[in-house]
């Protein structure tokens, strides 16, 4: 069970059965790690349920992200000790117009507390050697060194992890895809604002544009590959 089982109707699982996804697509073997957006904006500074932390932060995606980023900590951990590249990325700082048409309220935060939210939240932020992108759209891909990174790298597969789940991860994902690399997204490190978004964002995923795995199978996945590098480095 994915989740995303209680928000569909009937008709749609009857759909599914004749129509939906078998069996995963798989993965390559060289992979990166893509971290999508996990900046104390869309957390908070402190963890808070979502309503509490909208006061300060609208953007919140409240506990859920947290737990969220917690998971995302424990793969990235994996990530880095089995030599996976890490890649960061983030919005776009410097005033350009944003891709968001949306007019509602916005709480009025002081320079500190913008700049403050603008950082990457201390769990997962980046060491040295780690690529950190900034864009100026939802997808990684537009306007950014991204693709000519992964493919100086030889990578063919990106797992993604962040937020939103709607938003940029699909974004991001849908990119990907149409780039050739293998897609994986991870359901328990990724979070959206709203639990039918994020839950019906991953099985559109997960039926046309990526692999959605669970945490212990991308661990795996990054550990059986640390283990054939190590291999190739010995022979």
């Amino acid at each position: 069970m994915y989740g995303w089982e209680k928000f569909m109707s009937e008709r749609d699982k009857q759909h599914d059965l004749l129509w939906g996804k078998k069996e995963l697509y798989g993965f390559g073997k060289r992979p990166a790690l893509l971290l999508i957006d996990i900046y104390y904006s869309v957390l908070g500074l402190k963890r808070e349920p979502i309503f509490e932390s909208m006061e300060t932060w609208s953007s919140s995606t409240g506990l859920e992200g947290w737990a969220a980023v917690d998971k995302t900590a424990e793969l990235l951990e994996v990530a880095r000790s089995n030599q996976i590249p890490v890649i960061h990325v983030k919005g776009l700082q410097s005033g350009i117009n944003s891709w968001s048409r949306n007019t509602r309220m916005r709480v009025p935060l002081s320079d500190e507390l913008r700049q403050k939210g603008s950082e990457i939240v201390d769990e997962v932020k980046p060491v040295y050697g780690e690529l950190v992108i900034e864009k100026a759209s939802p997808s990684a891909f537009p306007g950014t060194p991204l693709l000519f990174h992964l493919n100086s790298l030889g990578i063919d597969t990106l797992i993604c992890c962040g937020e939103t789940t709607s938003g940029c991860v699909r974004a991001t994902t849908v990119d990907g895809a149409t780039h050739r690399f293998h897609m994986g997204v991870v359901a328990d490190c990724v979070f959206d604002r709203t639990e039918a978004s994020h839950y019906m964002n991953l099985y559109d995923l997960h039926q046309k544009y990526a692999d959605v795995v669970d945490l212990a199978a991308a661990k795996q996945y990054f550990q059986e590959i640390g283990a054939i590098s190590k291999i190739g480095v010995r022979a």
